[in-house]
C-alpha cells in the first residue's frame, strides 16, 4: 500500500508582509528614550540613593564631550 502524499492548498505568500502598529507601539519606547536622554543629559534631576564618584564623573565627562 503507498502513502498518500499531502500538498499545500495554496502557495506561501513572497514578498513584504504588510503589518500595521498602533500608534502607541513606537511612541512608548521614544518617549522612554527620550526621558532617559534628558536623564543622562542632566543628571542633576536624577537623585541616586547613594553616589558614585566615579559614574557622576564619567557622566560629567560625557557631558563635557557632547558639548564640544
Amino acid at each position: 500500500m503507498s502513502a498518500r502524499t499531502h500538498t499545500r492548498p495554496h502557495p506561501a505568500p513572497r514578498g513584504a508582509v504588510a503589518t500595521r502598529l498602533p500608534w502607541w507601539a513606537l511612541a512608548l519606547p521614544t518617549l522612554a528614550f527620550v526621558a532617559l536622554l534628558t536623564l543622562v543629559l542632566n543628571p542633576s534631576d536624577a537623585h541616586a540613593a547613594v553616589g558614585d564618584p566615579a559614574l557622576t564623573h564619567l557622566v560629567e565627562r560625557a557631558q563635557q564631550l557632547m558639548a564640544r
